[in-house]
């Protein structure tokens, strides 16, 4: 994740974090704090340094352990940074100028800048950088994962057999949590407004003021229907996603009740899930030494995996080894 705010939200804590810490069971799983990426974008130095560390304690906050798994920032292992340059090197600038994201971003008025426009090859490198067999992708990052299977396709046609070139997995589907005042429209950092978020690390009275003034509708039914009730469906999802109840239990549990029932239950079944995460968030940040050890430590792990993939590539291109 890019450190661009100072806290995840419900919609994305749910949609990605909650996966990732499942895949640390199954696999040697890398997390990093994607802190180059972030400087495509205007940045104030102290922001950004508070902003990598909250980061990377609400990946361990949410459950992400970093004595099983590599928790670190991507600027701190620099190989990154060298083998973004040797994809940047594959990618004609036809082919880069076709990258969705890019297009999108600037028409909605980021600046164009060269970092924006070569993003899909640092995200390569990314991947790549780590022998990656599998990387967990959603439908928005696929056009980015295509072309990093292009670029080591194209590396090891090139100049021999050395890049992985990795498999998507498709994480197990997630409750969509959708903006509290439009639930239309997915819950955003920057589509939504302060009320329609909930945001992991506000002060549980906001929390749940932004849960009672939910849109819903005019009918006064409690049921599950997405389409038809999508506001009072995305409250009852958010219930059953973090309560561990089947939507249609949660629904029939408010047979004959009010809205205002409904919007108190899930206010805290909200406040009673995040209250442990925003403790440790809390035990983590007033710690910083620490923090800053545990990233230390997840660089010097990932290092020595990243090093071994560089050695292979400088070899492969005809770099010279530097002198010991």
């Amino acid at each position: 994740m890019q450190p661009t705010s100072d806290s995840l939200h419900l919609g994305n804590y749910l949609g990605a974090l909650v996966n990732w810490v499942g895949l640390q069971e199954e696999f040697d799983a890398y997390y990093f704090v994607a802190d180059l990426h972030a400087l495509t974008v205007p940045t104030d130095p102290e922001v950004l340094r508070r902003r990598t560390r909250t980061t990377a304690a609400q990946f361990i906050a949410g459950g992400v352990d970093p004595e099983t798994s590599a928790v670190f920032c991507q600027s701190h292992v620099t190989a990154h940074a060298e083998l973004g340059w040797v994809m940047n090197c594959l990618t004609g600038f036809g082919e880069a100028g076709r990258m969705t994201q890019f297009k999108d971003k600037t028409a909605r008025g980021q600046s164009a800048n060269v970092g924006l426009f070569t993003y899909p090859m640092l995200m390569a490198a990314d991947i790549l950088m780590y022998d990656a067999a599998y990387v967990p992708v959603g439908e928005d990052q696929r056009q980015h994962l295509e072309i990093t299977r292009d670029l080591a396709e194209r590396f090891n046609t090139r100049f021999g057999d050395t890049l992985v070139v990795p498999e998507p997995y498709i994480v197990k589907e997630s409750a969509k949590i959708m903006d509290l005042q439009d639930p239309t429209a997915k819950m955003s950092k920057t589509g939504s407004s302060p009320k329609g978020l909930i945001d992991l690390m506000e002060d549980p009275a906001r929390i749940a003021k932004n849960i009672r003034s939910a849109v819903t509708d005019t009918d006064a039914e409690v049921r599950y229907d997405p389409e038809g009730k999508p506001g009072v469906s995305n409250l009852l999802a958010i219930h059953s996603v973090l309560s561990g109840t089947p939507v249609t239990e949660v629904a029939e549990a408010f047979a004959g009740r009010g809205y205002g029932d409904l919007k108190k239950e899930v206010a805290e079944v909200v406040l009673a899930a995040l209250e442990p995460f925003q403790q440790r968030m809390r035990e983590l940040l007033d710690d910083p030494a620490e923090l800053d050890r545990i990233l230390a430590d997840g660089a010097s792990r990932a290092a020595e995996v990243a090093d071994a993939t560089m050695a292979r590539v400088r070899d492969a291109v005809g770099l010279l080894p530097a002198a010991r």
